[in-house]
């Protein structure tokens, strides 16, 4: 059974770091044979603030607007989904909630596991990710990354270079994650009955 998985950036500010995490963690799903990984950047999908006088639940797979149908559409592609996210005052940013917000059906009965930074490594934004993704009818990963706070600091003020070692200590839990993630990923996508 071939699965894909989309990797997520979740952060569109200019000179951002989630695209170095979310690269690292593209290559190691990238690398299963059985597995088609796909890195989706938010910054491809500049959605409105969702406005709409109904949830995209009553949509019927109409989207009022092209840059949120194309997002709905790949959101749709995926069997589980990797996201990743920085922490803003003890939550992940509003463009990704944005992103969760623009659909609904195209979420629902697919894993999500997160990776995150920030204040405690993220873990209060993953935590928000996981009530989201539960009302959006998925199944959220109990295993996360949490990058230590001097990977993203020593990033961000150039002191190293960004190469495959700097997330070494984060490995151990991106394999969990990984494994756990695949596992939910083929159970559901066979629970689903979805020829993909």
């Amino acid at each position: 059974m071939s699965l894909t998985i989309h990797t997520i950036i979740g952060s569109t500010r200019p000179q951002r770091f989630s695209d170095k995490p979310a690269r690292w963690i593209h290559d190691q799903i990238a690398a299963r044979s059985d597995v088609n990984a796909d890195l989706i950047d938010l910054r491809d999908y500049p959605l409105p603030f969702f406005d709409q006088p109904v949830s995209p639940a009553r949509f019927k797979g109409t989207y009022p607007n092209p840059v949120a149908a194309a997002w709905a559409k790949k959101v749709d592609e995926a069997d589980g989904y990797v996201v990743v996210a920085p922490e803003y005052n003890h939550a992940y940013p509003a463009v990704l909630k944005n992103a969760f917000d623009w659909a609904f059906h195209e979420w629902n009965n697919k894993p999500i596991a997160f990776v995150s930074y920030g204040g405690v490594g993220g873990a209060r934004a993953v935590e928000q990710m996981r009530l989201v993704a539960i009302e959006l009818e998925m199944a959220p990963i109990r295993f996360a990354v949490h990058l230590p706070p001097e990977v993203y600091r020593a990033v961000m003020n150039e002191q190293v270079p960004v190469d495959p070692h700097l997330f070494q200590l984060s490995q151990p839990a991106a394999d969990r994650m990984i494994e756990q993630l695949l596992w939910w990923t083929r159970a559901l996508k066979e629970a689903r009955g979805t020829p993909r």
